[in-house]
């Protein structure tokens, strides 16, 4: 038997917004941390457009890459629930967005439905310069094309194409969802940020390119900062010095980012050989990675 749902609490008319309200709307109160701002919204809207509310109320002061909970205040309670399913605005109330305090950690569990890779810089005028250049292609080749094969979403910047080039013609980018010039470091651009808000669900990234002390770096801190879990594939990155390459690395790793190979990747993502796809990613790995110089460093 479904639970019912508590009763929609109606507020006490203060004038205000109420009282002027456009025909077919509802007065609502929207309350975020400090702040509580009236406006109205359609009768019947529901939570998607209670969030649309909150964003254009608050946007400014919203992080995005938080977990919020949308609740409404009950009466009954003397305080607030989180919003009955279903819900639908039918008579004056006041709703609040809570950001989530507690993180949730996948501890480095990849699923494909949840993870996009990012493949950084891997430019033309890099090839003479980056120690196991062609080591670093040809794991990178790999995951692309695991990548395709199980659909995950692939992101690729280019720094400074005008002057460094486009990505090596090894690498082939079909089919990726975005491929962007760049002059910051870090990948984590304004189009990559809504290229990943239009992703439901993601909750990892797998990293890999050059260099890995900088861009890769840069990066893998930037999307922790914003709560997504960053998996940097070590056999797929390197820099022009191997010190640089390790050092940063060591660095990552002690910052809970996850260092881990291309073939791990890969079988994490298929996790049975049951999966439909888990001959074709057999096939990509059946000749072992080469080793680009990390053994040498163990």
């Amino acid at each position: 038997m479904a639970a019912a749902e508590p009763a929609v609490p109606a507020l006490p008319n203060s004038g205000g917004v109420g009282a002027g309200a456009p025909s077919g709307t509802v007065p609502v109160l929207f309350c975020f941390s400090v702040f509580a701002r009236p406006s109205c919204v359609p009768h019947g809207a529901g939570y998607e457009l209670l969030i649309q509310k909150f964003l254009s109320l608050y946007g400014d002061q919203i992080d995005m890459h938080r977990k919020f909970v949308v609740q409404l205040f009950a009466e009954e309670w003397g305080q607030y629930v989180d919003l009955p399913k279903g819900f639908a605005v039918s008579e004056r109330c006041k709703v609040r967005l809570v950001p989530l305090q507690i993180q949730l950690t996948t501890l480095g569990n990849l699923t494909p439905s949840s993870t996009v890779f990012f493949c950084c810089d891997m430019q033309e005028r890099f090839r003479p310069a980056i120690k196991y250049f062609g080591d670093i292609i040809s794991v990178g080749q790999r995951l692309l094309q695991g990548a395709r094969i199980l659909g995950i979403p692939v992101v690729v910047t280019e720094q400074y194409p005008k002057g460094l080039g486009s990505t090596v013609q090894e690498i082939d980018l079909t089919g990726v969802k975005l491929v962007l010039p760049k002059t910051k470091f870090s990948m984590v651009l304004p189009e990559v940020e809504a290229a990943l808000a239009e992703i439901p669900g993601v909750r990892s990234v797998v990293l890999f390119g050059v260099e890995t002390h900088v861009c890769i770096q840069q990066t893998a801190l930037e999307l922790v900062g914003r709560g997504i879990e960053v998996h940097i594939v070590a056999d797929a990155t390197s820099s022009r010095s191997m010190m640089d390459r390790m050092f940063a690395l060591e660095r990552l790793a002690r910052t809970g980012i996850i260092v881990t190979t291309s073939e791990a990747v890969l079988l994490q993502l298929v996790a049975d050989k049951d999966h439909p796809k888990f001959k074709e990613i057999q096939n990509l790995i059946k000749a072992s990675a080469p080793e680009s110089g990390l053994l040498s460093k163990v």
